[in-house]
């Protein structure tokens, strides 16, 4: 019963703006589609992944890279089917499809635009903007281009190791066969782009945080509290904690508060208490409350 109620509930989730969700996806994959086309393709820049591999095989084959994306897909989501289950494969399959697709339309899209992209640090620069953009679209509306990110999965459910060590492991030995292929210079430029595709993918997910939350262990507990509450008028919540160490109850003061503001808690609490230990994270969304 209560695994049908999760069901239901991923359910309900994946039906809430069905409309918007496919757009983000399909924009999500054409901008990647784009990224690869006009800067990853024309300089060899790999990146990992099916797409990145196609680079790599076209080169050495010549076989069309959207045919290899396309291919490649379809057999790793008949494979997902058997060693994922069908539910996570269907979220991954549009993704799929779709990509080599928008691959084989806008191949020629430099003869449009016409874009000088030989310098091959803003190729990789704005690769990786367009694409992580793309990328957090797509995975913010909840789908998958597939791919590697199936490969990835397998590896994490069977060989018992997290989704990112299996990220690193798969597609770091594209990169590393890429440099053997076209040179060493190129794996440092596709490290570049990695990690500002990284970046804006998680700035499209999370989106850029505005507020940041305080969690504060203090012996001033009182004091802090009405700080925070008259000077800052912004409310606290009182969470009950035990120290792992010497197993000792503590008091841990909560309270989220707009970036701006970021400055006058932290140095009001060091005023009040030095020795005051406070931790601060990203609050990127915040629902709720008086």
């Amino acid at each position: 019963m209560i695994e049908k109620n999760k069901e239901n509930i991923l359910h309900d989730i994946y039906q809430k703006g069905k409309f918007k969700r496919y757009l983000q996806l399909i924009i999500g994959v054409l901008l990647s589609a784009i990224s690869f086309n006009l800067f990853c393709s024309p300089n060899e820049l790999v990146a990992g992944g099916v797409s990145g591999t196609s680079i790599i095989i076209n080169y050495l084959f010549n076989i069309d890279q959207s045919l290899f994306v396309a291919v490649i897909d379809v057999l790793l989501l008949i494979i997902s089917y058997f060693a994922l289950g069908k539910e996570k494969t269907i979220h991954s399959a549009l993704g799929s499809l779709l990509f080599p697709l928008f691959i084989k339309l806008t191949q020629n899209i430099n003869d449009v635009l016409n874009l000088d992209t030989s310098v091959l640090l803003l190729s990789a620069i704005f690769a990786g903007v367009i694409q992580g953009f793309g990328s957090g679209l797509v995975f913010k509306a909840g789908f998958s281009t597939g791919g590697t990110d199936i490969v990835n999965q397998i590896i994490s459910k069977y060989c018992k190791i997290s989704i990112g060590n299996a990220m690193y492991f798969s597609d770091g030995l594209i990169i590393i066969l890429s440099g053997l292929v076209f040179g060493l210079n190129k794996i440092m430029y596709a490290i570049v782009l990695l990690y500002i595709l990284s970046y804006i993918t998680d700035r499209v997910i999370l989106g850029i945080s505005d507020s940041k939350a305080f969690y504060i262990i203090t012996k001033k507990e009182q004091q802090i509290r009405d700080y925070i509450i008259d000077e800052l008028h912004h409310s606290v919540t009182v969470l009950s904690a035990e120290g792992g160490f010497k197993s000792k109850k503590e008091t841990v003061l909560m309270c989220v508060l707009p970036t701006k503001e970021y400055y006058r808690l932290k140095e009001g609490i060091n005023e009040i208490d030095k020795n005051a230990f406070f931790v601060v994270t990203d609050a990127y969304e915040v629902v709720g409350g008086a």
